[in-house]
């Protein structure tokens, strides 16, 4: 299959993604975290905080402080068991969401703290250490291999999210490699919300030499690769400089990849019988950069389209909204069943919406500032909302207005939409589009602007994850809808958009389940 009919299929043809008799090999399944042997270690506190409270900004952060980011972020968090028609269901959570709580990502940090030897190390996230793969300083090597890579001696700590291609392969198929991009964005959308409310200053960096990244991490390119990097630092990192004026020459992963020594650590994982993905390796190798020569700004204004729908509505600017982000990420989770109908306030649905969009990080992508809305914008169908006619609309961050597209209840509408209708979307007031692209970026970032695209939903994702708990409701990430069907909703297919992920939202009813907390 062509990579393009791939990706095709994986957005609007979903069933031609995997094979028609493809069945899960539950007994064989992976272990959910990935675990090294006869490797040092160096244990993290598990007396994490109960909330996040900002670092003086004078003091330097600690191996300590680096553990309460490192479990807020992906550590597990909580032991669940949940009773269906068909027996019961077990899963250890994390604080981040993840298509079948399979949890795809690693994490690897390359550190400069006091308390620990400089170098690269891994998160065992089944007892919450660090594991180190490759002691030294590494500064002249990482900063010549990504696109803002000056940023790099002046950062703590460096975080690498990879992912391992088998841990949702074996059950999602070829599918998974949509899930994957997804769930990295979800991953970094949690770094950013944590790393802020510890006071430290991040960086996303999409663009970097994946060979090169892989290699001193110790990764096989075809089990494992890094999808994106987070510089860490106490001191704001600047929004944007033209690299060319700071890398001395042009680089490429074949170079860099001699400098040091490749590593063959033992890992382990459970699987017995791992069966191959051909076009999941494919792609990933597509997409991969092998020269500095090839990182790129994208300059196009691509999302701030609004010529659709001629009614607004003017929402209600309130005041800054805040939460305390660990109380909110220790009571969310996702309703499927568990959804009620029930009003919804327009004061709610206007702080959702704006709080959701009105942020930015800093990358590599394009000069605005981190403006995420430049790629992805927040389309919605709403009922039984208050002072808004039941309706699709499109949301105009900057006026802060609702664009209406389509007046009516749409709930029979998305419903039949479902290819998986694990949601009863007649009971949920809010459903929420995150549209991008048809083209996934293909012009700026070749094959790689596909998983660019996949994260930066995920980032919003997660942040009307959080957003709506804080409200009072929940949020359930979907994407077993009908594409092609949600674009005609908002007429967007003939503006060359398309819907990424559907995420509903709404009252819930208490889940009738077992759960504990894995916090000391």
């Amino acid at each position: 299959m062509e990579l393009e009919t791939f990706l095709y299929h994986l957005h609007f043809d979903t069933e031609k993604v995997s094979p028609p008799d493809w069945q899960v090999d539950w007994e064989d399944a992976p272990l959910p975290y990935k675990l090294y042997r006869g490797l040092p270690e160096v244990p993290l506190t598990a007396d994490v905080p109960l909330t996040l409270e900002r670092r003086g900004e004078h003091l330097k952060p600690g191996l300590e402080e680096l553990g309460h980011f490192l479990w807020y972020v992906y550590g597990l968090t909580q032991y669940s068991q949940s009773a269906f028609y068909e027996g019961k269901a077990q899963s250890i959570r994390r604080f981040v969401p993840s298509g079948g709580a399979l949890y795809p990502n690693e994490l690897y940090v390359y550190i400069k703290l006091e308390e620990a030897p400089e170098g690269i190390y891994h998160y065992d996230v089944a007892h919450h250490r660090l594991i180190l793969v490759r002691e030294g300083n590494y500064d002249f090597y990482l900063s010549r291999s990504l696109e803002n890579g000056h940023h790099i001696p002046n950062c703590f700590c460096t975080v690498f999210v990879s992912t391992v291609f088998w841990k949702n392969f074996y059950k999602y198929n070829n599918f998974s490699y949509r899930l994957q991009g997804l769930d990295a964005g979800v991953l970094i959308g949690q770094s950013l919300e944590v790393a802020n409310r510890m006071g430290f200053s991040s960086w996303v960096c999409y663009q970097f030499l994946d060979r090169a990244i892989n290699h001193l991490l110790g990764l096989t390119d075809q089990d494992e690769s890094v999808y994106a990097v987070i510089p860490l630092s106490m001191n704001q990192l600047n929004n944007y400089v033209d690299n060319n004026h700071h890398r001395e020459k042009d680089a490429s992963a074949s170079e860099l990849c001699r400098e040091v020594p490749l590593l063959k650590h033992v890992t382990y994982n459970r699987s017995k019988r791992i069966i191959d993905y051909p076009m999941l390796r494919k792609i990933n190798k597509a997409s991969m950069i092998e020269t500095t020569k090839s990182f790129v700004k994208s300059r196009k204004n691509n999302s701030r389209e609004h010529s659709l729908g001629t009614e607004m509505i003017l929402l209600p600017f309130n005041e800054s909204f805040s939460y305390d982000l660990a109380s909110i990420c220790r009571k969310r989770h996702s309703p499927e069943i568990d959804f009620m109908i029930g009003k919804v306030s327009q004061t709610q649905l206007s702080t959702l919406l704006k709080e959701a969009l009105s942020f930015s990080y800093q990358n590599d992508l394009d000069e605005t500032n981190g403006n995420i809305e430049t790629r992805v914008s927040l389309y919605g169908s709403f009922y039984n909302v208050e002072g808004v006619p039941d309706g699709a609309y499109s949301y105009d961050n900057s006026a802060h207005t609702l664009r209406k597209i389509n007046p009516g209840d749409h709930r029979e509408f998305l419903q039949n939409g479902l290819t998986i209708p694990n949601v009863n979307l007649y009971q949920v007031p809010l459903c929420l589009h995150v549209v991008g692209e048809r083209g996934h970026f293909r012009e700026e970032w070749g094959y790689r602007g596909y998983r660019i695209q996949q994260m930066e939903a995920g980032i919003l994702v997660q942040r009307l994850l959080l957003m709506s708990n804080a409200l009072g409701m929940g949020g359930h990430p979907l994407l077993g809808f009908d594409a092609n069907h949600c674009d005609e909703l908002y007429r967007i297919d003939s503006k060359g958009k398309t819907c990424l992920i559907q995420i509903p939202v709404g009252p819930y009813r208490p889940r009738a389940w077992l759960k504990g907390s894995l916090h000391s």
